[in-house]
């Protein structure tokens, strides 16, 4: 057999991604720019972030609106939130379990503010919002995910476990900001939430 006929013969073709598995990769990679760029990202410097040919893009979505709206659907679903609050440790203590739940929702809930303030200015069609039953689901999901971290604790909560988590993810998502505090770490947040505002030494 000669070189070439056994390079041939020897050399693997890559596994062809199916068109869903390609959708769901350029969108992760469209995310982070459309974040940092906003509606003005290219098609062009998508696909190169995702290491593909822009002619790629447009065989699995319409066109860029196309795309900006399947990255608006992405980064509003409660999906990846929720498989982090399910992995939590329940055999943890509360408070620990609470602040690895406070992390993962505010990361998503950063993950959503980058996007929408990304493409909140722009004119024309808008990719998406967050109002009506979507967002109701969505919130729905995540507070029973929460509950099932409290279920646990039950017997020591004042209130149900559904709704100390929906108060829970309401301080999350309600947090005040100061221009001269720094926001709270989620160990802290999840202090405050379950002992109060006052301090141990106070009366």
């Amino acid at each position: 057999m000669t070189a070439p006929e056994e390079n041939r013969t020897t050399r693997r073709r890559a596994p062809v991604m199916s068109p869903e598995r390609r959708r769901e990769m350029i969108i992760q990679t469209a995310i982070p720019l459309i974040a940092e760029y906003g509606a003005a990202v290219t098609t062009a410097k998508i696909a190169r972030a995702a290491g593909i040919g822009e002619g790629t893009i447009f065989r699995v979505f319409a066109d860029k609106d196309e795309l900006l709206q399947a990255c608006v659907s992405e980064a509003l679903s409660p999906e990846h939130a929720v498989r982090e609050l399910d992995a939590i440790d329940v055999s943890q203590p509360l408070p620990d379990r609470l602040a690895e739940a406070a992390e993962a929702l505010q990361a998503h809930l950063s993950r959503m503010g980058a996007i929408l303030g990304s493409l909140g200015h722009r004119g024309g069609k808008h990719p998406g919002t967050v109002r009506g039953a979507g967002r109701d689901d969505s919130t729905a999901r995540i507070r029973a995910a929460l509950a099932e971290l409290l279920e646990p604790d039950k017997a020591g909560l004042r209130r149900p476990p559904e709704q100390i988590a929906a108060l829970f993810f309401g301080l999350l998502f309600t947090q005040p900001r100061t221009e001269d505090e720094p926001d709270l770490t989620p160990q802290e947040l999840v202090e405050v939430f379950l002992h109060g505002a006052l301090s141990g030494s106070a009366e």
